[in-house]
């Protein structure tokens, strides 16, 4: 299943797409796509739905984030070989690991702000795991288990922020808008591995990265697990797992940053695609 929510931001409704692409208001289903509607009991129970007896959504609304009331977002740092090489750093050992604040979620086709006093705005496509059952200290056996299903993100960064503000990263992922989620997540059950999805960003309609997560250093279980170890992940939760190389950072023979009036596209095999205009604020 595809789910999503719709509507002016800060009043999205639930919604989701039916096999035949149809956008259907799911409110009669579920109050919003929170953490308790994405356990392996409820989505079951989701399938076994008439979704043709929902309403059709008309037009084309806007799409939010399509995650209500996301209490983290863990991120893994330099996931791709290809990645810590071109910011010339070292393959890590163990996965690296950084927070990204949630009111820096924003929906897919949301505008990006270039803060003031910035320089350095980067981009990153992603795959994002969302979690749906409670995970704490979980085997890497089970670890999918944990897991209600995925999503397409962009991990914007400020690299000034992140690397030369103090040693810490999150500073430099936290703005407003710097986690575009969505348009959709897409449920475990429609992916069938999630180490064999293609994800691209376009800068200006030049492409800059071209990966397949079939490139990961640690895959996905390894990931649940390993920060299940640190902290208990809650339903909802959402896991950022890294980029492929093509950052700006990465640029030869120099880096490149975004700037207002800037336009990213991105997606990912089955994920959908986002649009970003970059603004001044």
């Amino acid at each position: 299943m595809k789910l999503v929510r719709y509507g002016v931001a800060g009043e999205e409704k639930p919604g989701l797409l039916d096999p035949q692409g149809v956008l259907r208001d799911a409110s009669r289903l579920v109050p919003d796509w929170t953490g308790r509607a994405l356990s392996t009991q409820k989505l079951q129970q989701l399938r076994k739905q008439n979704l043709d007896s929902l309403p059709v959504v008309e037009g084309a609304p806007r799409l939010g984030c399509p995650l209500a009331a996301v209490g983290k977002i863990v991120c893994v740092g330099l996931n791709y070989a290809d990645h810590a090489a071109e910011t010339g750093a070292a393959t890590p050992a163990e996965p690296v690991l950084f927070m990204k604040a949630v009111t820096a979620i924003s929906g897919p086709c949301d505008a990006v702000q270039i803060p003031p006093g910035s320089s350095k705005v980067d981009w990153e496509v992603e795959l994002g795991i969302v979690i749906g059952e409670r995970a704490t200290r979980v085997s890497e056996a089970d670890a999918l288990a944990h897991v209600a299903g995925y999503v397409l993100a962009n991990d914007v960064s400020e690299r000034a922020w992140q690397m030369e503000r103090g040693g810490t990263w999150d500073k430099g992922k936290s703005h407003d808008t710097f986690a575009p989620l969505g348009p959709w997540l897409v449920t475990a059950d429609e992916v069938p591995d999630p180490h064999r999805i293609a994800l691209w960003l376009e800068v200006n309609g030049q492409r800059m990265q071209s990966g397949n997560t079939s490139n990961f250093i640690f895959g996905v279980p390894t990931v649940v697990s390993y920060i299940s170890q640190f902290m208990t992940l809650e339903p909802g939760d959402v896991i950022l797992t890294g980029t492929p190389a093509g950052v700006g950072l990465g640029q030869k023979p120099a880096p490149i940053f975004l700037k207002p009036g800037d336009v990213m596209r991105l997606g990912a095999d089955g994920l959908g695609e986002q649009r970003q205009v970059c603004v001044a604020v």
